[in-house]
């Protein structure tokens, strides 16, 4: 799906269909081949394709999942509390952050990251005008800890923070490069969806983001964009509008 005419790292903000966005990726895309924790290949590669966004412009914000590490509600299905293991599961997004703030700040592009748990020893803690004045100042912010509260996803603290940052769009960066009827891994026969509106991602139960985020974004009309966080240039391209990918609208 085409958001707009393309647009070059040139041209003014007004003609680019994003200025301000949150990028949400999940753990797992930090492990490459590895199959748990941190590759830094991948960490660096996915770094390269944000800085540039952020040299043409774009003001980004970034929240990354922790289930290269630990997830929360696998640890509860194993016998832990609940609220004792979604408390661990935040601590692995804040691994995360600053392992992509040091793929990115090693590229030159100065980050910062901001935790609903506050750890001023690493990080600073969230804040929402600090977190709008470091973006409007260029910097990436990358949002740690989830929402801060156990029983809430990464899915729900990107969703919250793109409102509170009074994004354009929420990014979803995943495995494909969209939302599709089936599975198009394990069904030839998927079929990818250019344009779904919220309501009918949430009645079709569509596995996009949890129905706490869609639901979010529906209320502040905030488009969410999937795309294929693992294809080279992928959030280049659909940041100037030239990219596949779905967008959830109404």
């Amino acid at each position: 799906m085409s958001l707009s005419s393309p647009a070059s790292s040139d041209e003014p903000a007004a003609s680019r269909p994003f200025n301000r966005v949150l990028l949400k990726i999940s753990g797992e895309a930090l492990m490459g081949e590895a199959g748990f924790g941190v590759d830094v290949g991948q960490c660096a590669r996915i770094a390269a394709e944000i800085g540039e966004a952020s040299r043409q412009g774009v003001e980004l914000c970034l929240v990354i999942g922790g289930g290269n590490i630990f997830r929360g509600l696998r640890g509860a299905a194993s016998g832990m509390e609940r609220s004792q293991a979604d408390y661990i599961g935040m601590l692995a997004t804040v691994m995360n952050a600053l392992a992509m703030q040091n793929a990115l700040e090693a590229i030159g592009i100065e980050t910062r990251v901001l935790s609903a748990i506050p750890m001023v020893t690493v990080c600073e803690p969230y804040i929402r005008r600090r977190a709008m004045r470091h973006m409007e100042k260029g910097r990436i912010v990358i949002f740690a800890a989830g929402t801060g509260n156990p029983y809430f996803t990464t899915d729900t603290a990107a969703a919250l923070r793109a409102a509170e940052m009074g994004c354009d769009a929420l990014m979803k960066g995943t495995q494909v490069d969209g939302v599709y009827t089936a599975d198009p891994k394990l069904d030839a026969e998927a079929t990818r969806f250019d344009t779904l509106p919220y309501g009918e991602v949430l009645a079709r139960n569509l596995k996009v983001m949890d129905a706490a985020a869609i639901s979010l974004m529906r209320d502040n009309a905030i488009p969410i964009v999937v795309f294929n966080i693992h294809k080279r240039g992928g959030l280049g391209e659909v940041l100037s509008g030239r990219g596949v990918c779905t967008i959830i609208r109404d």
